[in-house]
């Protein structure tokens, strides 16, 4: 990874319709392979972490992704690359931690 500055952000990712975990992962997959091509387009990006949100029936709603990028113009672009929704987009804050974790 180059030495550029990067910022930390959060991505809501809302899915509706919802889809199975084998469909998310699919787009995983697709996520993946659109890092590379973000950063083979010379833009600094990492994907640290995601939380996936279910319902009732076990089907994926939404994700909560934890990226690291240089600006939110990359996010958006590798969102755009891999055909990922993106709902919301934080910069990521102090991290806190309960009592019990």
């Amino acid at each position: 990874m180059n030495e550029r500055e990067m910022v930390d952000y959060l991505i809501f990712r809302e899915i509706d319709p919802p889809v199975t975990h084998a469909e998310r992962e699919r787009a995983s997959e697709r996520s993946i392979a659109a890092l590379d091509t973000v950063r083979d387009d010379g833009d600094a990006i990492e994907w640290v972490q995601s939380e996936i949100m279910t319902n009732e029936e076990d089907m994926v709603t939404g994700t909560l992704c934890h990226f690291r990028a240089e600006t939110e113009e990359t996010l958006r672009e590798h969102a755009d690359c891999a055909g990922l929704p993106v709902s919301q987009v934080y910069r990521r804050g102090e991290h806190v931690a309960g009592p019990d974790g």
